[in-house]
């Protein structure tokens, strides 16, 4: 599961050339090491063809239009649950600790909730660890699963795989007010800029309780959803 999980993040991050140059090797690493299935290996290795067969600044480009200028499917977790709404931050600072206790450092210009830094996280940590944080933020994978796929973009392939891994059901409700929430066009920048004009999130002095691990993490992504999603 954790070479999985690595792959995944790799995939999900913003594609370089080294990216590109590894598809023989990541491929055979889903032949050799994955837990996936079948047709879940073959639906990996169609996005690793997608990045590493094409020009690469097609595939930058393709990139940006999915993840940095289409507000709902942002690879920032929180995006999601809490939009604009100020509870953002101590939900960040919470996962940042979960992160420091864990021994697992992050660079402090990257937002802890970004998935593929959470999914490098996960590959560190045991597979019932792993698969316990995982789904607590399925509802979020599969909304951007349902979007992606509408859309027929090969990027779903890797939302299809971390569905799988968690081995467990999406909340229905959850997911569906996240699906069912109008979508932003990313064609129109001065509303982009508009959206993402928020106030940096500064890590450390008030870090809240120090129960904030796996289970506060899961509460404060359930416990706020139904507010936040009436700001977004």
């Amino acid at each position: 599961m954790n070479s999985d999980l690595k792959i995944i993040s790799l995939l999900l991050s913003y594609p370089e050339e080294e990216l590109q140059q590894s598809g023989n090797l990541i491929r055979a690493t889903l032949d050799q090491l994955s837990d996936l299935d079948a047709a879940e290996i073959v639906g990996l290795k169609s996005l690793v063809s997608a990045i590493s067969d094409r020009d690469i600044y097609e595939v930058q480009e393709d990139y940006v239009l999915l993840f940095d200028r289409t507000r709902s499917l942002s690879l920032h977790l929180f995006e999601h649950v809490y939009g604009e709404n100020r509870d953002r931050g101590q939900a960040m600072v919470d996962l940042k600790d979960m992160y420091d206790q864990a021994g697992f450092e992050i660079d402090a210009h990257e937002m802890p909730d970004y998935l593929p830094m959470f999914l490098e996280f996960l590959s560190t940590r045991s597979d019932e660890e792993a698969r316990h944080l995982l789904g607590e933020t399925l509802h979020i994978i599969s909304a951007i699963r349902q979007r992606l796929q509408k859309r027929g973009s090969v990027y779903a392939a890797a939302f299809v795989a971390l569905e799988s891994l968690s081995g467990k059901k999406p909340d229905e409700v959850l997911t569906a007010e996240i699906v069912n929430r109008k979508e932003d066009d990313p064609n129109d920048l001065e509303a982009l800029d508009r959206i993402w004009e928020e106030e940096a999130i500064t890590f450390g002095g008030n870090q809240g309780e120090n129960d904030c691990g796996p289970d506060r993490l899961q509460r404060r992504i359930r416990a706020q959803h139904r507010d936040a999603s009436t700001q977004i």
